[in-house]
């Protein structure tokens, strides 16, 4: 039998699944309060849509796709990522005939890759992701960056900042392309295979190589911000504006060029300072041209993806992850088996009165079930049974006063739940 789970995975175990709400329940709220509403998209795709939408030169498609045939001889791959997805759904659905834009997110989405697992990042994680369609001023990036800066912040995090690029459109870019080549082309000897494989293909891939020997070399190369168009100027300046305007810490850093080879125009990251080193916690960008190389028509878009199991480290590293709440508000306790029934039915009126009750499933003594209800951090423990319950009342225990009520049996549920909700 098979004991562990595979590779660069892990369970959500029960204990720990109220985190994973807390930082679900934020970000539903945020994303409705901004106009976002919910996209769910298949857990797997037809290979060809990453092939094409991702881009082949990038290391998610051309290392890292858990990629396998169908029983009808078909290619399928679990999604590597969160957008090709969305447009895909975006343009099969015809959404672009609905008012634009079309602003959706994905929640706690699995994502699959096969890379070595690190922390925070294993080879199925979740994502939170939006994806604004139809929208083609700054001030959809701005949105973005601005929803997600509100988010981290009401988590509790701090020293954070956007660092913000331009890699151009597909009228200026390649003019970069030209003076990357001439730049690159000496030293080409010197760089990984993957960098010279990219070199024809992509050179601007090259920017994102993580090996230090071709970090070294492209330290020195010309900026693409030298060479955008009046238009890509125009936009990446108005970005700036707005950013500045509501007073959002960010700093301009040519080197971001993200990892996938959809995006146009602005790409970012939010950054958070540790030590003398800053912490990618996210990032997203545009991608003006992805919809009608997926089969849509010419449709402007931006978006960004922010992993879940990341950011929950980060918390719990600073200090800022949310007490665990108790399973149970109130235990009820049988006294006798012969009361089973009856403290049954009354642990189902809590229920329906909103209270979070517990009630013997193992039949245990009524020590025992004392001692369970405290393991469940219940406040408050009622005892059903006895002459208690021949006189139609229920004893109701507070477990940190250790002060003891009688309710009446019918009245009790509705004055519990004022007790333990109000």
């Amino acid at each position: 039998m098979l004991t562990q789970a595979p590779k660069g995975t892990r369970d959500m175990l029960p204990q720990e699944a109220y985190l994973w709400h807390a930082l679900e329940d934020k970000m539903r709220r945020l994303s409705a309060l901004w106009g976002y509403r919910e996209i769910r998209t298949p857990v797997f795709e037809h290979t060809e849509l990453f092939q094409r939408g991702v881009g082949g030169t990038t290391d998610i498609v051309t290392k890292e796709m858990y990629t396998f045939k169908d029983k009808g001889d078909r290619s399928i791959t679990l999604k590597p990522e969160g957008t090709a997805g969305a447009v895909r759904a975006f343009v099969e659905a015809h959404m672009y005939a609905d008012p634009l834009p079309a602003k959706v997110y994905y929640l706690a989405a699995p994502i699959f890759r096969y890379e070595n697992p690190q922390a925070g990042r294993l080879r199925e994680h979740h994502q939170f992701g939006m994806e604004c369609f139809g929208g083609k001023e700054p001030t959809v990036e701005a949105e973005l960056i601005n929803l997600l800066m509100t988010l981290l912040g009401e988590l509790g995090m701090e020293n954070l900042s956007v660092h913000i690029n331009s890699i151009g459109c597909k009228n200026c870019r390649p003019r970069y392309h030209e003076a990357l080549r001439a730049y690159l082309g000496d030293r080409l000897g010197d760089m990984c295979a993957d960098c010279q494989a990219r070199f024809e293909k992509n050179p601007l891939r090259i920017l994102d190589c993580k090996q230090e020997k071709c970090k070294a070399i492209v330290s020195g190369a010309p900026s693409i911000l030298d060479c955008l168009c009046e238009d890509c100027r125009a936009h990446f300046e108005r970005l700036q504006a707005l950013l500045a305007a509501q007073k959002i810490p960010f700093a301009v850093d040519p080197t971001i060029v993200r990892g996938l080879d959809y995006y146009t125009r602005t790409v970012f990251e939010v950054i958070m300072q540790t030590g003398r080193e800053g912490l990618a916690l996210c990032g997203g960008g545009r991608y003006d041209n992805l919809i009608e190389e997926l089969g849509g028509p010419d449709t402007p878009a931006a978006g960004f993806g922010l992993g879940l199991e990341r950011i929950l480290i980060e918390l719990g590293n600073r200090g800022l992850l949310p007490e665990e709440p108790s399973v149970s508000d109130v235990y009820v306790a049988n006294i006798g088996a012969d009361r089973q029934t009856e403290a049954f039915a009354f642990t189902q009126a809590l229920r329906a009165a909103g209270v979070k009750a517990e009630g013997d499933l193992c039949g245990r003594s009524l020590k025992a079930q004392f001692k369970y209800a405290d393991k469940l951090g219940a406040k408050f423990i009622a005892l059903v049974g006895g002459e208690e319950l021949e006189r139609g009342v229920v004893k109701l225990r507070d477990l940190k006063t250790r002060e003891e009520t009688e309710l009446p049996l019918a009245e009790a549920p509705g004055l519990i739940a004022s007790r333990v909700n109000g």
